[in-house]
């Protein structure tokens, strides 16, 4: 952190009447700007408001690495990224988070049908790894089944792994495993509850 930054915060800090909302606002501004040009963030994110409530949308310098969906507990969310990547993580934005999001809204707008972003792949390995990009590829408004995905992934074998590479999908909707049905059509579960997969499908396909 900058000296003029120190000691503007120790000056707020040591007045008698205290910091007030707006100066902790600023304070809380300045640190992570400060955080970010000194490099002291490995992993940013920001909470992005959905249809389907609150997501936490997370990025590294190698691209967006995390969208955790708003069931899930953001404090655990965070803890797991801090344990996986780096401790050093902060609320703050990115160029890859802010795009993320102009494009989270666009979808759910019904004007974007594909994302085009960079993505950070280092929460999967292996067979999982190629399970999400198998998924990566189905289109707007398509389906594959779980063994379809399995053969695509490269194990016609290996349908419960590729079911259980999906349940723990990173980067949902962005990576679209709400596409993946069960073998008879029915739609199967899904982290965000089986109404929101078929939302998500009853959107895509109505606006194909």
């Amino acid at each position: 952190m900058s000296k003029s930054a120190t000691k503007e915060l120790e000056a707020t800090l040591d007045s008698s009447a205290g910091p007030v909302p707006e100066d902790w606002d600023r304070i809380r501004g300045d640190l992570t700007r400060e955080a970010g040009k000194a490099g002291l963030i490995d992993v940013a994110y920001e909470i992005h408001e959905s249809p389907f409530g609150p997501l936490v949308v997370g990025a590294t310098g190698s691209g967006l690495v995390r969208v955790a969906l708003s069931v899930e507990n953001q404090d655990a969310v965070l803890e797991d990224l801090a344990r996986r990547i780096s401790g050093r993580i902060m609320k703050a934005d990115r160029p890859q988070i802010t795009k993320a999001r102009v494009q989270l809204d666009q979808y759910f707008e019904g004007k974007r049908k594909k994302f085009r972003l960079k993505l950070d792949w280092q929460l999967v390995h292996g067979f999982r790894r190629e399970v999400l990009g198998a998924t990566n590829q189905i289109p707007y408004g398509s389906t594959r089944s779980y063994t379809e995905v399995a053969v695509e992934a490269g194990s016609a074998k290996a349908v419960r792994a590729a079911g259980s590479a999906l349940a723990t999908n990173p980067l949902p909707i962005i990576v679209p495993c709400h596409r993946v049905l069960k073998s008879d059509g029915q739609v199967g579960s899904y982290l965000g509850g089986s109404s929101m997969k078929k939302e998500l499908l009853e959107m895509e396909r109505s606006r194909v």
